[in-house]
């Protein structure tokens, strides 16, 4: 008897009396027994001196100084063209922001008819083994699910097990790759399963480092952002199942969400490592203008400050494209003081 994405959860909650409950999860015992039982979890520059054209620009520099550790930016005004990029050319690890793509690869299957949003692949659950043990990390089969409940939990939940299942189900990360590709997003690289990423996290401190294996730069992620909300690869069909999950994600309310206007909605995908915050995603303001942006924080000391230093700047690109007039545009000039609030 086929079980539901909604019996699941119920089952969830029974069979977890007294689960663990991270510190930045929600105290409900039903939130915290969903995460246990599918896999979920609400994760929540150098010496570098570049010529910036616009005091906007500049005034994101400042507040993605990276004496603490690196930091990428990049965003685009969907309706102008106008972009901004700090360190927006050096990889960064993608950690789950990856899950965007690997999303986008399914539902190029289902738009070309090889697949179905409700075929049904099994959750994918990590094994315990030692770190670099394997060359990829054990895991046993889950529940099957139907690809809809895994892109849904994948995305507004950022679930390792449904996403492992999305990357079997596409053929592997090969695959992901060759979808980037042929999109024409090149500086995307995803070179392992998400148990393999997640058993092997720590190898390099990201601050210091920069690791080419699963890593993007933050302008490559703008571009994927962009061309999947303006329908440039998906059907609207398969556009509108990853921008309604990513307007419900659960992870993250501290990062790009939380210095918005109530009025603006923003749909992202967080992602979290060693010593690595990050979230990109679409902003949408009251008037329907849409920006595209990606933000990868490394170092600072804490999440809690990574979170803050993707909150401070997410909200100054906004009202940097929002404001008035002489603040609409990336190269026109910005008045930090008054518009970083």
């Amino acid at each position: 008897m086929k079980v539901t994405f909604f019996s699941k959860l119920l089952t969830a909650a029974a069979l977890l009396a007294a689960p663990l409950v991270p510190a930045h999860a929600s105290d409900q015992p039903i939130e915290s027994a969903f995460d246990a039982y599918f896999g979920t979890d609400l994760r929540e520059p150098r010496d570098y001196s570049p010529v910036y054209s616009s005091q906007f620009e500049r005034h994101i520099a400042t507040l993605a100084d990276g004496s603490e550790g690196r930091i990428g930016v990049a965003a685009v005004d969907l309706a102008t063209g106008q972009q901004i990029s700090i360190l927006g050319d050096q990889r960064f690890p993608m950690a789950s922001t990856s899950k965007i793509a690997i999303a986008a690869t399914y539902l190029e299957m289902v738009d070309q008819g090889r697949a179905s949003l409700t075929s049904e692949f099994p959750l994918l659950l990590p094994v315990r083994s030692q770190k670099f043990s394997t060359a990829v990390a054990p895991v046993r089969r889950g529940d099957h699910m139907p690809a809809y409940e895994l892109i849904d939990l994948m995305i507004t939940r950022s679930s390792n097990p449904a996403t492992d299942a999305l990357i079997a189900a596409v053929g592997g990360v090969e695959v992901v790759n060759d979808w980037a590709r042929r999109a024409g997003i090149e500086d995307f690289n995803l070179s392992r399963d998400i148990a393999t990423l997640v058993r092997d996290d720590g190898e390099f401190d990201p601050a210091v480092h920069i690791d080419i294996r699963d890593s993007s730069t933050p302008e490559a992620m703008v571009q994927l952002l962009s061309g999947i909300y303006q329908g440039r690869w998906l059907t609207p069909a398969s556009r509108e199942v990853i921008i309604d999950a990513m307007e419900r994600c659960r992870t993250g309310t501290r990062r790009i969400p939380a210095l918005m206007p109530d009025s603006v909605t923003v749909a992202h995908k967080t992602g979290s490592l060693n010593n690595t915050s990050s979230d990109i995603g679409i902003i949408t303001g009251p008037d329907g203008r849409s920006i595209a942006v990606a933000i990868y924080v490394t170092g600072q000391g804490t999440r809690r400050n990574r979170e803050a230093r993707i909150a401070s700047i997410a909200r100054a690109i906004y009202d940097g494209y929002t404001g008035p007039a002489g603040r609409v545009y990336a190269n026109a000039e910005y008045d930090g003081a008054n518009g970083g609030r």
